[in-house]
């Protein structure tokens, strides 16, 4: 039978039990025994992680003020586009009453006072257990225990504003007070009577700079509970937006600008290597042998470091390294069956027709209605995707003096951290980790692998060493999205609305996984093998339909596929979107009925969905969706990751689609999303708009497809992804109104697959149930002329698996031997 898994890492409890309360604190017996901490023995205090330098006064774990007017605050999330570095001190700025241009960003350390409780309890179903219904909101005692004990610090799942925006606005807050406490001092009044604006202390006609309280102000304690602004950082969103806001504009734009902006493959160190790496086939492979004879011809050749599961060349520049591991043609024998598309296919059908499920969503009992003869059924299959990051994983490590340093691009900074150190056996406190940007992520930077390699080569090398995975190797070690089969059966009812549903949805775990790998430190193939027979409710969120449907079923069925998978940007609610809204607009077809007024009257209490329907019709200048039109319309709610009954986020799109010369062509897109307050407008806009492009790309492109356990795909070119002169013209707004904010970071990519497919249903007529969507161009491309098979090699992916033989001695490095 299929398990709700109660991972390792689940708090154990032994002795007497006492009562639970959902907010309370837990200590004593559980099931299965073990021990859960008390809540009162977890340190309250931690040291001052963002230490001052010369001229400066740190004012909490958040900000610093320097004698010469800038603030700086820590920002604990990876930069990877998204705006973070400018979002968060944004927040900051506004409460403190800074001028934005006396603004500055520093990376936090890593450090349990930035430890996320809201994530950690959107994750209580991977680490609690059997306690994750009393781990499950920020609020909760074991969410706040586990963040802490795990240093959770991981960006993911858009939960930056709702963990850190309260936290960010106190300590602007505290700030504000004791430097009005030494200003009013100097001026003999109370320092409530004082305010601050732009960068001042003002009271009446008198002003005075930050600048010149920052020693006195350190005198002072500030207020305990705060004092908050009345309004929180908000800008009073148009319903269409029109042009760019330029109050708050983002502090990393001149740097990536200008190329300044450090990403991971862009630090230099004295002295440094380079190193290039191959790894086997899928899902597991050991090396067998190489040649290294033709790798001591390679100018710039600096060595070898072999590992059982890769091999890695080290050279005095990026070129020699990738020349050298080409040269040492290393040789791989699976550990396991190898990853084959066929294989996979079958491993899902398997699942979905024969496979026990588990029901991850009840209301009422739809069975006794789906044997009518009026059912409609329909078979939908999404195909593992490539994230397609423009830049590849990359890791520097410096070993000396006992201590390892790393500079990486990582959603997990600390797990990255306990990874390297558990590679060398160091202690975890002899390991730093300095964040750097990432170049695009999508989720992939949760993958830290690379971190234990980068650590064994700078041992094995003496030197520092910079490790970059060629486009190869990052397709090659990548977790894709996890496929989906799913079939989906409903009823019509009164008016043709849906009176009972059933949805049957195969799929392995990629949040166990990805959980299993980051914090089991499990091997890929470890930790699929260790969830084959898992339900993943948390790669199911949003699988329950936001329509209200008197009966309704929703089921999951593990399958193991025999390729580990991962989370991808969208996640769980991008295929449920697909899956939910392409068959809706079936069953609004076969009642006859208009898609968005068939919609609305199904949507029940929802208001704010609605009008994002409504929203969408007008700027997207909706006709019906009739036949030939070409338009498809979709929407979705995705849930608030903290929890707050009124929270959450909405959207609804409008597409123009069709077949053209060069296959399927996205025309324009609207969208009308209710994402709460809206903190940046800016930043929002521009996180819809890289969400639908980004959806549209997993839409039409970015099949991850496998051969004997290797990627058919090789470069980025072969995703198919959409290219700028194929970009639609795309019209956003906004829903005004003071509800919680939401991150819009995924939205886009949620609700454009089955918009998608809606419209080139109503242009050609058929449908379209797979992910990516293929139609044949009206004019088929040339067909190129014929080459000589024997020239045609893959990029610089491993040869065909051999038989172990003798590797040769090694001239320069001594071989890591890691079992």
């Amino acid at each position: 039978m299929p398990k709700l898994r109660k991972p390792e890492t689940a708090p154990r409890s032994a002795g007497r039990g006492v009562r639970v309360t959902r907010r309370g604190l837990l200590i004593g017996a559980a099931a299965g025994g073990g021990l859960i901490a008390a809540w009162t023995f977890i340190p309250r205090e931690y040291p001052v992680p963002i230490p001052p330098g010369e001229g400066q006064r740190a004012f909490g774990s958040w900000i610093k003020l320097s004698r010469d007017g800038v603030v700086s605050i820590a920002v604990p999330v990876l930069e990877m586009g998204q705006g973070a570095t400018t979002l968060l001190p944004r927040i900051a700025a506004q409460e403190l009453g800074a001028d934005w241009r006396q603004i500055a960003v520093e990376p936090a350390a890593i450090s349990a006072t930035y430890a996320d409780p809201v994530l950690a309890a959107y994750w209580a179903q991977l680490w609690a257990g059997w306690f994750a219904p009393i781990a499950d909101t920020p609020g909760d005692t074991l969410a706040k225990l586990h963040a802490q004990r795990e240093t959770l610090m991981a960006t993911a799942d858009g939960t930056a504003l709702a963990a850190y925006e309260t936290p960010l606005r106190e300590a602007a807050a505290g700030l504000r007070a004791v430097l009005s406490m030494a200003a009013a001092e100097r001026w003999d009044v109370a320092f409530e009577e004082c305010r601050a604006e732009g960068g001042f202390i003002i009271h009446g006609d008198k002003r005075v700079r930050f600048a010149d309280l920052v020693d006195d102000a350190a005198r002072f304690d500030a207020p305990d509970p705060p004092l908050l602004n009345p309004a929180p950082a908000s800008e009073t969103a148009a319903p269409i937006f029109t042009g760019p806001h330029q109050s708050y504009p983002r502090l990393d734009a001149p740097s990536k600008v200008d190329g300044s902006f450090p990403f991971a493959a862009d630090i230099r160190l004295p002295g440094m290597l380079f190193a290039a790496i191959a790894h086997g086939s899928l899902p597991g492979a050991r090396l067998t042998g190489f040649d290294h004879g033709a790798a001591r011809r390679i100018t710039g050749y600096e060595g070898r470091v072999v590992h059982d599961e890769w091999i890695a060349a080290l050279g005095r520049s990026t070129w020699a390294a990738e020349k050298a591991v080409k040269a040492l043609a290393p040789r791989f024998a699976p550990t396991g069956e190898l990853a084959e598309d066929i294989r996979i296919e079958a491993a899902l059908q398997t699942a979905l027709t024969k496979g026990e499920a588990v029901a991850v969503h009840e209301t009422g009992d739809p069975v006794p209605l789906l044997d009518r003869p009026d059912a409609i059924a329909a078979r939908y299959d999404i195909a593992p995707a490539w994230h397609g990051t423009l830049e590849t994983a990359s890791a520097t490590a410096r070993l000396a003096d006992g201590r390892l340093e790393l500079w990486i691009a990582s959603q997990a900074p600390e797990q990255a951290r306990r990874a390297a150190a558990g590679a060398l056996g160091m202690g975890v406190r002899d390991v730093v980790v300095y964040p750097v940007g990432a170049g695009g992520s999508f989720d992939a930077r949760l993958d830290i692998r690379i971190v234990r390699e980068a650590a064994l080569i700078a041992r094995a090398a003496g030197r520092s060493i910079q490790l970059s995975y060629s486009r190869w190797q990052e397709m090659l070690t990548e977790m894709p999205r996890a496929p989906i089969a799913a079939q989906v059966r409903a009823v019509p009812g009164r008016n043709g609305l849906i009176a009972a549903w059933q949805s049957r949805i195969a799929t392995p775990a990629p949040a166990r996984q990805m959980h299993d790998r980051l914090f089991a430190r499990m091997a890929p193939a470890e930790a699929m093998a260790a969830n084959d027979d898992a339900v993943d409710p948390p790669a199911l969120f949003g699988a329950a339909p936001p329509y209200r449907i008197p009966a309704m079923r929703v089921e999951a069925v593990p399958a193991a596929i025999g390729l580990p998978v991962g989370r991808i940007r969208g996640n769980g609610d991008a295929a449920c979107c697909f899956i939910t809204e392409s068959f809706m607009d079936e069953m609004a077809g076969a009642a006859g009925a208009e898609p968005l007024s068939y919609r609305v009257a199904m949507l029940g209490g929802d208001v704010r969905l609605a009008e994002c329907l409504q929203g969408a019709a007008q700027i997207g200048e909706w006709d019906g969706g009739i036949a030939g039109s070409g338009q498809g319309i979709a929407c979705w709610h995705m849930r608030d990751p903290a929890g707050r009954a009124d929270g959450g986020g909405r959207i609804a799109a409008i597409v123009r689609a069709r077949r053209g010369p060069m296959g399927v062509e996205v025309v324009s897109i609207a969208a009308f999303c209710d994402i709460g307050r809206v903190v940046d407008l800016e930043l929002a806009l521009q996180q819809i708009e890289g969400g639908l492009l980004y959806g549209m790309g997993l839409a039409l492109g970015s099949r991850a497809s496998y051969g004997r356990g290797l990627p058919r795909e090789e470069t980025i070119g072969a995703l198919n992804l959409p290219a700028l002169s194929r970009a639609p013209d795309i019209t956003v707004g906004f829903a005004r109104n003071d509800f919680p904010p939401f991150d819009p970071g995924e939205l886009g990519t949620v609700v454009i697959a089955p918009a998608i497919a809606n419209a080139l249903h109503a242009a050609t007529g058929e449908r379209f149930r797979a992910l990516p969507m293929v139609a044949e161009p009206l004019i088929p491309p040339p067909v190129a002329a014929p080459t000589d098979a024997g020239a045609a090699e893959p990029g610089d992916g491993p040869p065909p698996v051999d038989p172990p033989e003798d590797s040769g001695a090694d001239p320069a490095l001594s071989n890591e031997s890691i079992t």
